[in-house]
């Protein structure tokens, strides 16, 4: 029962998310009536994640997003039994909330879902700012590891429940803010498949980037919030990994540095 309803809360979490976010930038940036422009994009993104955070967090923690469950599942903070539940709830739910958008433009006569108008992800000729595939992969990378870390912190003891969903919901506004012109922002596989599947062309074409690079930033997000959060390897699915004698290393070489600065520090000051 317990895995069900983390199934279903992922699935409503995930198609919320895909309703606000994409389906602002469809709705409601100038192609039907007045445009909320990047900004009002950005903030539906966060507020849809905040919302949802309160609403479904105490269920499933919220994660909506695979990156977001790779992290938690790398350093055990989710089991990996519970993973089939988490993705299945999260795919069918970004293409179920991508069918509601699809649905509500198409009530527009001469509407036709595309790379164009769909809020797709993408580079090149699908990116705002047409920028690069170097560009894309960079900017997918880092703003999904800064969204794994920040996520990844709120789960230390301290962090009161109440700003969980404010302080990663801003996070996402933030990250949304920053590369909306880069790739549309993804950092969010199944975020770009609820859209792409019904702009098809070379939203369909693209989307592997859009999976691959969110999932190589959750690692690095990892590995940032284990260099500041050290003692926790061990706790991890890497505590068994030359990672830890790294760390070891790491530590003797910086505690020597630090008694021969003492050493010069005393001599000094005799």
């Amino acid at each position: 029962m317990k895995d069900m309803r983390i199934f279903a809360a992922e699935l409503f979490g995930t198609a919320v998310l895909l309703i606000g976010g994409p389906g602002t930038a469809v709705l409601a940036t100038g192609a039907f009536g007045p445009s909320v422009g990047v900004l009002g994009v950005a903030l539906a993104f966060g507020l849809a994640l905040l919302v949802m955070a309160y609403a479904i967090g105490s269920v499933s923690g919220c994660h909506i997003n695979p990156a977001v469950t790779l992290g938690l599942v790398l350093t055990r903070k989710t089991p990996m039994s519970k993973l089939p539940y988490y993705l299945g709830g999260q795919i069918i739910g970004a293409v179920l909330g991508g069918l509601v958008v699809w649905i509500i433009a198409n009530d527009i006569d001469g509407f036709s879902a595309d790379e164009t108008n769909f809020a797709v992800n993408g580079w090149a000729q699908l990116s705002p700012g047409g920028f690069g595939f170097s560009a894309m992969a960079i900017t997918e990378i880092v703003m999904t590891a800064l969204l794994v870390f920040v996520v990844l912190t709120t789960t230390r003891k301290g962090f009161s429940a109440g700003q969980i969903g404010l302080t990663v919901g801003l996070t996402l506004t933030l990250i949304h803010l920053i590369s909306i012109p880069v790739t549309n922002t993804s950092v969010n596989p199944v975020r770009s498949l609820g859209m792409a599947v019904f702009a098809g062309g070379d939203a369909i074409e693209q989307l592997w980037a859009f999976i691959l690079f969110p999932l190589l930033g959750a690692v690095l997000g990892v590995l940032i919030w284990l260099a500041i959060e050290d003692e926790s390897l061990e706790d991890t699915m890497l505590g068994d990994s030359p990672l830890v004698d790294v760390r070891d290393k790491a530590q003797a070489a910086t505690e020597q540095l630090s008694d021969a600065a003492s050493g010069v520090t005393d001599r000094l000051d005799r």
